[in-house]
């Protein structure tokens, strides 16, 4: 993501009279997409184009194909494939969406592909709930402005939105920030933001919320603060707690989980100190008295 201002994060949701002028001014960049939207940005501030349902099974087909097909491409194709945003995804993506127009859509959500569109929609929306319901006025979550709805110009397809709703534009994803640190060989500060983002776990357990999708690319840097970026996988249910930490427990190495692999395969011992961590926090025993400790 590209550099913006840092502004403070620690104020609620407003409602503007009207748009920030520079949402108006000129097109928005087209800065990143995923699953379930686009996202296009101004110099402070972001707005987000959500998926039709077709376009999100088309996506879906495509993640699932690649991966079935992976051990059959040549070595680092497929994960640049996968990397989004990519050129060759669009392309795709586009050429499954006109055969899955072509379908009736009721054929096509009878199928797994559609249980698992419901179910990425249903954890969006009660993922966003959440965070507007315990994070917002936190500092945990970007600034978020309301506004009457209003036509932006922005890059490529569709050319135009009508918005009513844009949040703070951050510095980069954590991600991407921990990458770049690798790469200048700035290993202290990125064990730094590391901790961090523990840190940010466990004030979520402790203020009910548990993110079942800890993808760094969820979360984004503003100044010295971690801030989630995708709520989607917040959840308050315990049962699904549950499952993912029966799933962390089979995971050996977190820090590869997350990404960092490559970024961290030259300081195994950074590795292990954060793997170390990792497990003697992302656990059933300690999540749950973080969960509990009001009580």
């Amino acid at each position: 993501m590209a550099s913006a201002v840092s502004a403070s994060v620690t104020r609620s949701s407003r409602m503007l009279p009207h748009p920030p002028e520079e949402l108006t001014h000129g097109r928005l960049q087209r800065l990143g997409e995923g699953v379930g939207k686009v996202v296009y940005a101004s110099e402070h501030w972001v707005v987000k184009r959500e998926r039709s349902p077709s376009e999100v099974v088309a996506l879906i087909v495509i993640w699932k194909g690649l991966r079935k097909v992976a051990h059959l491409l040549p070595p680092g194709l497929s994960a640049r494939l996968m990397e989004r945003p990519s050129k060759e995804i669009r392309f795709l993506r586009v050429v499954a969406q006109v055969f899955i127009t072509v379908v009736p859509k009721s054929l096509w959500f009878m199928t797994h592909f559609g249980e698992i569109w419901r179910t990425y929609h249903w954890r969006n929306v009660r993922g966003e709930s959440l965070a507007q319901a315990h994070l917002a006025g936190t500092g945990l979550v970007p600034e978020r402005v309301m506004f009457p709805p209003t036509r932006v110009r922005v890059d490529g397809w569709p050319g135009w939105l009508i918005v009513h709703e844009a949040t703070e534009r951050l510095e980069s994803t954590l991600h991407q920030r921990l990458l770049d640190l690798a790469g200048a060989g700035r290993f202290d500060e990125l064990e730094q933001w590391l901790d961090r983002l523990l840190e940010l776990r466990q004030n979520g357990w402790r203020r009910g919320l548990f993110s079942v999708d800890t993808h760094l690319k969820n979360f984004g840097i503003s100044g010295q603060n971690i801030v989630l970026l995708d709520a989607g996988g917040l959840t308050t249910t315990w049962t699904e707690i549950e499952r993912r930490l029966d799933y962390e427990e089979t995971v050996g190495e977190p820090h590869r989980q997350l990404g960092l692999g490559t970024a961290l395969q030259n300081r195994p011992d950074l590795a292990a100190r954060f793997n170390a961590r990792w497990k003697a926090i992302v656990n059933r025993e300690h999540v749950l008295l973080q969960w509990l400790g009001d009580l």
